[in-house]
């Protein structure tokens, strides 16, 4: 069986990914702020495939200790991991301007830093094995500026400039890298939206979207995705 890591996985894209993972047979990490979220969403995903081996770990994965913790606990219960899926981050709708002094490094911690740490402590354990798919969840504002959320397209610019920077690094050690950018999704930052779901992208599309690359073969890689609502942007 091979082992994913997934950060912020209990709500959203990530708890659709660590789902579709789960009914792949592939055995889990995953964080959150919450154990008793954790608990719950660890008796799903053995529900949705009793063989898969799930481990879980109460981490603000924003904060770089609790971060490493939580990829040491995954790689000490599971095994080497193969699998890492940059989930984590958050949304604020504010200009530059107008936002707090913390704001910027509040996004900048959990918009990017996870992924480059995560990166840090094993890219080189996935190049001395020379396997391994690194997938990290952009934003179609790293294309496109949202100027209402000016520290967010920031910090998607800059995850976006990290997978690069990754792929770059990884292709000569056999180790896929791919920058999934999603539109318009329905996540828990639109709830209470009364916008028919119709014109989202669904969390388990990114989910299947995510699923369909990793299981192609060894030779093929996606790059980017971009995956927005059919209709437009909402």
């Amino acid at each position: 069986m091979n082992n994913a890591i997934i950060t912020g996985a209990t709500k959203g894209m990530g708890r659709a990914i660590a789902t579709a993972f789960a009914k792949q047979g592939i055995n889990l990490a995953v964080c959150s702020r919450n154990e008793n979220d954790l608990a719950a969403f660890k008796r799903e995903l053995q529900e949705v495939n009793p063989a898969v081996k799930v481990v879980t770990v109460v981490a603000d994965g924003s904060k770089k200790d609790e971060l490493l913790n939580f990829a040491a606990v995954a790689e000490e219960q599971l095994g080497a991991i193969s699998i890492i899926v940059n989930n984590l981050g958050m949304f604020e709708p504010v200009s530059m301007l107008d936002e707090s002094e913390a704001a910027f490094d509040k996004q900048l911690n959990t918009n990017l830093m996870p992924a480059y740490h995560l990166y840090r402590f094993f890219g080189k354990k996935m190049i001395a094995k020379r396997e391994g798919h690194i997938f990290t969840i952009c934003s179609v504002a790293a294309l496109d500026p949202i100027p209402s959320a000016g520290a967010y397209s920031v910090t998607k610019f800059a995850l976006l400039g990290l997978s690069k920077v990754m792929r770059a690094e990884m292709q000569p050690h056999n180790v896929k890298v791919t920058a999934v950018i999603p539109g318009s999704t329905l996540t828990s930052s639109w709830e209470g939206t009364s916008i028919d779901k119709n014109k989202f992208v669904l969390p388990e599309d990114i989910a299947s979207a995510i699923v369909n690359i990793y299981n192609m073969s060894t030779g093929a890689n996606v790059d980017e995705i971009i995956i927005r609502p059919s209709t437009g942007q909402v």
